[in-house]
C-alpha cells in the first residue's frame, strides 16, 4: 500500500525542493530549478493543483536580477497559461505582475526579447480572460502605452495587437481609457517601418471605434497624412479603418464630411488592389446609408433619375453614395479649395483627384456651388504639377457634362474678362468640350464675343496663354464640326491673334494645325481658301483704329500677319490695304511706326512678282505707293531713326522697281519726283542706304531708258561719280553699274557735240579708276567706259593716251583701246 502511494507523494516534495531553491538558491541553482519546474509543468502527471502552486513563484521570478532567470520564468508562465483553465482568481496575480515589468513608472525590462514575451503574455491573458479584464483595463493601457513607445519594433506591433484585442474584449470598460492610447499610437504613425505604421493604423481604428467618440477630431489629420504613405499596406490600412468607421461608428453621421474624403481619396490610389477595395467599401457604405434613410429617399428610389447624357465612361455610383456626397458637398469644397493651393505637391494632387470624384457624385447638384467650383478649378489648372492640371481638366469636363451652359458660362466668361489667364481658358475649353451641343449652341456668339475682345485675345504674348487659346478654338471646331460656318470668322480672328503675338514654334504649329481643321470643317481645300474667305474682314477688323496706331500697337502685328499670309490674294485686298498703308506712312506719324510699316511694305513688294500677271492689279496703285508713301519719307530729317526710316523707304522703292511692277510710262511720270531725292540720298551716312540708292537709281534708269531729257541725265552722273570713291566696295561697284546704264540711256536726242564737255569730264574721271587697286572695280569701270565709248570714241582715245603713262597697270587701258578702235567714229 505504501508502495502504491509513493509516486504521488514524490511530486509535491520535488516541487517544494525546486521552489525552495528558486527562493533561496544561488543563481545557477535558480536557473536549474526553473528548468525543472518548466518540465514539471509540462508533465501531464502534474495535477492542476500542483501547477497552480507554481504561478505565484514564477511571477516573483520576473523580478530577478538575472536575465536568464527572467527568461525561464516567462517560459514557465507560458506553460502555466497553457495548462491552467482561465479563472478570474488568477487575474489579481497575473495582470499586475506582467504590467509592472512594462510600466513606465518603474524600471522596465531591459531585454527587448523579454519585453516582447511579456507583451505576448499580456495578449494571451486577454485572449483567455477577455470578459473578466474590466477592472484591469487601466493596468493594461498603462503597460501598452509604454510598449507602443518601445524602441523595439516587434514590441510595438505586439502592443497594438494586444490593444486591439483588449478593445474588442471589454468595450464597456475600454472606452474610459481609450484616449490614453492615442498619443503613442499617433507617434507610431511616423515610424520608419511600414509594418509598424500599418499595425498602428489598424489599432487606432479599433481604439477610436470603442472610444467615447470625442477622440475622432484629434486623429483626422494624422490619418489623412498616411494616405501619402509610400507603403501600399499602410494606405490599405487607412482605407480599411475609414471604411470600418463609416460602417460601424456610432456617431458616424456627424463625421461623414471628414471621413468620406479620406475614402474617396483611396479611389484614386495608384495601386489597383487599394482602388478595388475602396470601391467595394464605398458601394457597401452607400447601400447601408441608403437603407438607413429609405424613407427620405423614397421618391428618388421609386423614380430614379436616368444616367445623364455624355456621362463619363465609368460606372455610376449608387444613389446612397451620390446622396452622401451631395449632402456634405458644402462642407467639402472649402477644404478642397484650401488643399488645392497647398505648398506640398502630394496634397495638391490628392485634392485635385478628390475634386473630380466629388463632381462625379454631385452631378447636377454642383450647380449650387459653381462660384467656389470655378475658383477651385482655376487654381487647379494654373498649378505647376501636370497631374493636378490633368485632374482639374477632368473636373471641368464634368462641369460641362452636368451643369447647364447658361450657368457655368456666366461665371467662367466673367472670370476671363476680369483676368484672362491660361487656366481660365483651360477651364472654359474643358467645360465646353463635354457640354451638350443643343444646350451650348445658343451661347456660342456670346463665348466668341468674349474671346475675340482685344482684352482677351490680345492680352499677352505668353506661350502658355496662346497655347490654351488655340486649344479652345480646337475644342470649338471639334464641338461644332461642319456647323462652324456662322462662327468661322471669329475663330479665325482668334487664331490670327495667336499667330501674330506668339512666336513660339510649337504654338505656331498648333495654330497651323487648327487652321487646317477649321478649313476642312468648312469644306475648304486648304488654309489659303480660308484666308481668301476671311482676309478682307480680318484686315478691316485688325486696322479698325489704325489712325491711332503706335509702333507698339498689337493691331499692327495682326495687320502685318494677315498681309503676309495674303499670298496670291494680295490683289484682292489692295483696295482695303492701300489706304491703311498710306495713312500709316504719313510723315506726321512717329518714325518707329513708319519704319515697321515700310518693312512690311518692302516684303510685300518683293513677293508681288509671284502673283500671276492676270491677277496682278498692284500696278493700279503703284503711283500712289510711290508718291504718297515712299517719296515723302525719303526727305532728310535728323536722327538715326529717320535715317533707318529712309533706308527702309529706299528698300521699298528698290523692291518695287526691281520686281518690274512699275511700267516704263509710270517710271517716266515719277522720275521728276524720284531723281532729286535719289541723288540727295547718295550722300547718306548708312552704307546700306547708299548701296540701295545706287541700285534703285539703276533700276529707274533701266525703266526710263532713252526717254529722259539730256539735261535731266546730266544732273545724275556727277553725284554717282563721287560714289566711285566710296569706302564700301559694294557701293563703288553699284555706282559703276549705274554709270554703265546711264550711258545706255543717252539716246538720239543727246547731242554729243553740245554736251561734249560733260562726256570729256566723265571719260577723264572714269579713266582714273582703271588704275584702282581693286580688280572688280577696274572691271566695272571698264564696262562702263566700253558702254560710253560709242558716243565719242576719238575723244576717249585721246584721253587714254594722255593718262597712259600715269597708270601703274596698263592692262585695262589696252583692253579699252582695243574695244574703242573697233568702233566707228561718231565725230
Amino acid at each position: 500500500m505504501a508502495c502504491d502511494d509513493g509516486p504521488p507523494l514524490e511530486s509535491p516534495q520535488r516541487l517544494a525542493r525546486q521552489l525552495n531553491l528558486l527562493l533561496a538558491g544561488e543563481r545557477l541553482e535558480k536557473q536549474r530549478a526553473l528548468d525543472v519546474l518548466v518540465a514539471e509543468a509540462k508533465n501531464e502527471r502534474t495535477t492542476e493543483e500542483e501547477v497552480r502552486m507554481l504561478l505565484r513563484p514564477s511571477l516573483a521570478a520576473l523580478d530577478s536580477r538575472t536575465e536568464a532567470c527572467r527568461s525561464r520564468s516567462l517560459r514557465l508562465l507560458s506553460v502555466l497559461l497553457d495548462r491552467l483553465p482561465p479563472t478570474r482568481d488568477d487575474l489579481p496575480l497575473l495582470v499586475p505582475a506582467l504590467s509592472r515589468r512594462l510600466s513606465p513608472l518603474k524600471p522596465a525590462e531591459p531585454a527587448e526579447e523579454l519585453r516582447l514575451e511579456l507583451v505576448r503574455l499580456l495578449s494571451r491573458v486577454v485572449a483567455l480572460h477577455g470578459p473578466d479584464l474590466g477592472p484591469y483595463v487601466g493596468d493594461f493601457v498603462t503597460a501598452l502605452c509604454r510598449c507602443m513607445l518601445d524602441p523595439f519594433a516587434e514590441v510595438k506591433k505586439e502592443a497594438c495587437r494586444c490593444a486591439t484585442n483588449l478593445a474588442n474584449a471589454v468595450p464597456e470598460h475600454f472606452h474610459l481609457q481609450a484616449e490614453s492610447l492615442l498619443p503613442p499610437l499617433l507617434h507610431m504613425f511616423t515610424h520608419q517601418h511600414s509594418r509598424v505604421r500599418s499595425v498602428a493604423v489598424l489599432c487606432l481604428g479599433q481604439v477610436v471605434l470603442h472610444s467615447s467618440g470625442k477622440t475622432l477630431e484629434d486623429v483626422f489629420t494624422h490619418l489623412a497624412q498616411r494616405l501619402f504613405d509610400d507603403a501600399p499596406m499602410v494606405r490599405q490600412a487607412v482605407t480599411d479603418v475609414v471604411s470600418m468607421w463609416l460602417l460601424n461608428l456610432r456617431d458616424r453621421y456627424s463625421y461623414f464630411h471628414k471621413l468620406v474624403p479620406l475614402l474617396l481619396s483611396s479611389l484614386s490610389d495608384e495601386m489597383p488592389d487599394i482602388k478595388q477595395s475602396a470601391a467595394e467599401y464605398w458601394s457597401k457604405i452607400g447601400l447601408q446609408w441608403q437603407m438607413e434613410n429609405e424613407e427620405d429617399l423614397k421618391d428618388k428610389l421609386d423614380f430614379s433619375s436616368p444616367t445623364p447624357q455624355l456621362y463619363p465612361a465609368v460606372e455610376r455610383p449608387c444613389l446612397g453614395c451620390r446622396e452622401l456626397v451631395q449632402r456634405n458637398l458644402y462642407r467639402l469644397l472649402p477644404a478642397v479649395g484650401n488643399d488645392i493651393g497647398d505648398w506640398v505637391v502630394g496634397t495638391r494632387i490628392k485634392a485635385a483627384q478628390l475634386l473630380r470624384l466629388l463632381l462625379l457624385h454631385a452631378e447636377d447638384y454642383s450647380t449650387q456651388h459653381m462660384q467656389i467650383l470655378v475658383t477651385i478649378l482655376h487654381r487647379a489648372c494654373s498649378d505647376d504639377e501636370s497631374t493636378v492640371v490633368i485632374n482639374g481638366i477632368l473636373a471641368a469636363e464634368l462641369i460641362g457634362t452636368f451643369v447647364n451652359p447658361e450657368v457655368f458660362l456666366k461665371l467662367m466668361l466673367a472670370r476671363i474678362q476680369q483676368s484672362a489667364s491660361p487656366s481660365s481658358l483651360m477651364v472654359l475649353a474643358s467645360a465646353v468640350r463635354c457640354s451638350s451641343v443643343e444646350l451650348l449652341h445658343p451661347f456660342l456668339p456670346r463665348i466668341l464675343e468674349t474671346l475675340v475682345d482685344p482684352d482677351v485675345s490680345q492680352a499677352t504674348a505668353k506661350d502658355d496663354y496662346h497655347r490654351q487659346l488655340v486649344a479652345f478654338v480646337k475644342a470649338l471646331v471639334g464641338f461644332c464640326g461642319d456647323g462652324c460656318q456662322d462662327i468661322s470668322l471669329q475663330l479665325h480672328k482668334i487664331l490670327l491673334c495667336s499667330r501674330a503675338l506668339c512666336p513660339n514654334d510649337d504654338v505656331q504649329k498648333q495654330v497651323q494645325s487648327v487652321t487646317e481643321e477649321l478649313s476642312h470643317a468648312l469644306g475648304l481645300s486648304d488654309e489659303q481658301q480660308l484666308f481668301r474667305q476671311h482676309l478682307p474682314d480680318l484686315l478691316v477688323w485688325s486696322a479698325s483704329n489704325h489712325h491711332n496706331w503706335s509702333s507698339h500697337s498689337t493691331e499692327l502685328l495682326l495687320f502685318k500677319t494677315a498681309m503676309l499670309f495674303a499670298g496670291p490674294m494680295l490683289d484682292e485686298v489692295l483696295p482695303v490695304a492701300i489706304p491703311i498703308f498710306r495713312d500709316c506712312l504719313q510723315t506726321k506719324n512717329e518714325p518707329e511706326l513708319r519704319l515697321k510699316v515700310f518693312s512690311l511694305l518692302s516684303r510685300l513688294l518683293l513677293h508681288a512678282g509671284e502673283i500671276p500677271i492676270s491677277q496682278n492689279h498692284l500696278s493700279e496703285y503703284l503711283e500712289v505707293v510711290v508718291r504718297d508713301m515712299i517719296v515723302p519719307n525719303l526727305v532728310w530729317h535728323a536722327g538715326w531713326t529717320s535715317a533707318a526710316l529712309r533706308t527702309t523707304a529706299i528698300s521699298s522703292l528698290w523692291a518695287l522697281l526691281n520686281g518690274c511692277q512699275l511700267s516704263s510710262q509710270q517710271a517716266m511720270a515719277l522720275s521728276n519726283e524720284l531723281l532729286p531725292q535719289l541723288i540727295s540720298m547718295l550722300e547718306e551716312d548708312p552704307r546700306m542706304t547708299r548701296l540701295l540708292t545706287c541700285r534703285t537709281l539703276k533700276s529707274l534708269l533701266i525703266l526710263c531708258g532713252t526717254k529722259l531729257e539730256p539735261d535731266t541725265l546730266n544732273t545724275v552722273y556727277p553725284d554717282v561719280l563721287k560714289r566711285l570713291d566710296d569706302s564700301v566696295k559694294d557701293v563703288r561697284l553699284a555706282a559703276a553699274q549705274v554709270l554703265n546704264i546711264w550711258f545706255s540711256c543717252l539716246g538720239n536726242n543727246y547731242d554729243t557735240q553740245c554736251y561734249k564737255a560733260h562726256l570729256e569730264f566723265l571719260y577723264s574721271s572714269l579713266l582714273v579708276y582703271l588704275d584702282d587697286p581693286d580688280a572688280e572695280t577696274q572691271q566695272a569701270v571698264l564696262d562702263a567706259l566700253c558702254a560710253g565709248s560709242v558716243l565719242l570714241p576719238d575723244l576717249l582715245c585721246r584721253e587714254v593716251e594722255a593718262v597712259q603713262h600715269k597708270h601703274r597697270t596698263k592692262h585695262y587701258l589696252q583692253l579699252l583701246l582695243e574695244h574703242v578702235q573697233g568702233k566707228p567714229s561718231a565725230d
